[in-house]
C-alpha cells in the first residue's frame, strides 16, 4: 500500500471511530508511539513533542535515511510517525514546558513515556495536567509505572528489559547458551502500546458514560509479564525451568526451509501420522501420551517429518498438513513476506518513499485493524522535526508572528 492510497473506500462516508479525538504527545521510539499511530490510523489527531533540533530519539536509530531537511530518519521513527504532526519544543526551558501546559487543555489526551518520575520532574506529570485540564486522560508508558514505589524505577528501560524481566528469554534459554535477546523485534514496546492504546479507548468510553478523566499507566514489564503468561502459568502447574510442554511445536525442514508444526491434541496426532504414512503410531505404546511425543521427536518424529517434506516446499508442506487439520506455517523471511500475496491483499505493508535517492522504499507494516465500515488510509508521510511547529501553535494558541519569532529566537522552537 502507497502513502495517499485508501482501501475499502466504500466506508468512506462512515469517517473514522476516533475523528475529532485529539492527542499531544511527548513520546520518544516504540513504546508510546507505535500506540499512538494505531490511535491515529483509527481517526485520531496526533500532535508529536520533540525537540526542536534533535528530535525524538527514535529518528537517531539505525538502519536510517537522510530526510527533506538533511536530518536522519531512523528505521524506528520512520515504523512509528506515519499520519502525525511535529511540533518542536524545548522541553528544557521553562517557556518550552509552559508552552505545552498551554496546549494541554486543547487536546483530549496527553501521553509521554519518559522513564518513571521524569514527568514529575518537568512538571507535566499527572496531576500536573489534571490540574489545569481536569477532564485528560492522560497515558505514561514506562519500563515500570508511575503509580506504586518499585525498586526498579530508577532503572531505564528498552524493550529486551522488559522482555528479559518476563521470564520469556530464561524460558527459551537452551542449557548455558546466552539467552537469545529479542527473538519477537520489539515486543517489549509493542505489547506496552497495544495495551496503552486499548486503556486509551477504555478511558475515553468510561469519560463518555461519567465525563471524567483519568490516568492510563502501563508499564513494559507488566505488558512482558502478560503477554509472557505461560511463564508463570506452567511454573504454577509443576512444568518448571525452561522444560518443553507436552506437544509437539517444533521446526522442520522442506526443500526449500523450515517450517513449524503444532500438534497438542491427540486427534491431531492421529492425522499427523496418518499423513506421514505411519498409522502404527496410533498403536504404538510410546505414543500412547503426549510426554512420549517428545520423548520420542528426535530419534522418531523428526526423521519422518523431516523425510516426507524434503521433496517438497514449505508452502506444499504446510498446505497438505493444513488440509489434513494440522496447523503448520512457513518460517518465512522478509523477501518472503514482501512477495505473499496475502500480505498484500490485507495492505500490510506501507510504503515510503525515500528521500535520498534510494529507489527501493522503506517497509512499514500496515494496519492490522480491520472495520468493516471504516476505510483503510490514507496515510501521511512521517513528519520532519518541527514541520508543524508554527501551524500548531497559532491555530491552537493564537500566537503571532512576533511571539513565534521570539519563541524561535531563543531556541524554545524551531
Amino acid at each position: 500500500m502507497k502513502l495517499g492510497d485508501i482501501a475499502n473506500a466504500d466506508a468512506l462516508p462512515f469517517g473514522k471511530p476516533l475523528d475529532g479525538i485529539k492527542i499531544l504527545a511527548v513520546e520518544q521510539m516504540q513504546a508510546l508511539p507505535f500506540g499512538t499511530m494505531l490511535l491515529a490510523r483509527l481517526g485520531a489527531t496526533v500532535v508529536k513533542v520533540e525537540h526542536p533540533r534533535d528530535g525524538e530519539s527514535g529518528r537517531g536509530a539505525v538502519p536510517f535515511m537522510t530526510d527533506t531537511d538533511g536530518r536522519r530518519s531512523g528505521a524506528t521513527f520512520l515504523r512509528n510517525a506515519l499520519n502525525k504532526q511535529s511540533v518542536g519544543i524545548d522541553l528544557k526551558q521553562p517557556e518550552g514546558i509552559a508552552l505545552v501546559k498551554a496546549l494541554a487543555p486543547h487536546f483530549d489526551i496527553f501521553c509521554e513515556n519518559f522513564k518513571a518520575g521524569t514527568a514529575k520532574k518537568l512538571g507535566i506529570a499527572y496531576d500536573d495536567i489534571a490540574a489545569i485540564h481536569p477532564g485528560v486522560i492522560y497515558l505514561s508508558v514506562s519500563g515500570f509505572g508511575n503509580t506504586v514505589a518499585s525498586q526498579y524505577d530508577v532503572w531505564p528501560a528498552y524493550a529486551p528489559i522488559a522482555e528479559a524481566m518476563s521470564g520469556l528469554y530464561a524460558y527459551k534459554q537452551v542449557g548455558d547458551n546466552p539467552p537469545l535477546v529479542g527473538p519477537a523485534g520489539a515486543l517489549g514496546d509493542i505489547s506496552a502500546a497495544m495495551f496503552a492504546t486499548i486503556g486509551v479507548l477504555a478511558a475515553l468510553r468510561h469519560r463518555d458514560t461519567t465525563g471524567r478523566g483519568q490516568y492510563v499507566d502501563i508499564a513494559m514489564y507488566d505488558s512482558m509479564v502478560a503477554m509472557a503468561d505461560l511463564v508463570v502459568n506452567f511454573h504454577s502447574m509443576g512444568l518448571r525451568g525452561n522444560r518443553a510442554a507436552p506437544l509437539i511445536m517444533d521446526g522442520f525442514k522442506a526443500c526449500d526451509g523450515w517450517f513449524i508444526i503444532q500438534v497438542g491434541r491427540e486427534h491431531q496426532f492421529e492425522r499427523l501420522a496418518q499423513t506421514l504414512g505411519h498409522p502404527e503410531w496410533v498403536t504404538d505404546p510410546k505414543f500412547a501420551t503426549r510426554e512420549g511425543w517428545r520423548e520420542h521427536l528426535e530419534d522418531t518424529i523428526r526423521p519422518a517429518v523431516n523425510a516426507w517434506a524434503g521433496t517438497k516446499t514449505r508452502f506444499e508442506v504446510c498446505d497438505a498438513l493444513a488440509r489434513d487439520g494440522i496447523a503448520a506455517g512457513p518460517v518465512h523471511t522478509a523477501d518472503d513476506i514482501i512477495a505473499d500475496a496475502h500480505v498484500a491483499a490485507r495492505d500490510m505493508l506501507v510504503e515510503i518513499p525515500r528521500t535520498d535517492g534510494v529507489h527501493e522504499p522503506v517497509l512499514v507494516p500496515g494496519n492490522p485493524i480491520k472495520l468493516s465500515n471504516v476505510a483503510r488510509g490514507p496515510e501521511t508521510y512521517p513528519p520532519t522535526i518541527g514541520q508543524h511547529t508554527e501551524s500548531v501553535l497559532r491555530d491552537t494558541l493564537g500566537l503571532d508572528d512576533a511571539k513565534l519569532a521570539e519563541l524561535r529566537a531563543d531556541g524554545v522552537i524551531n
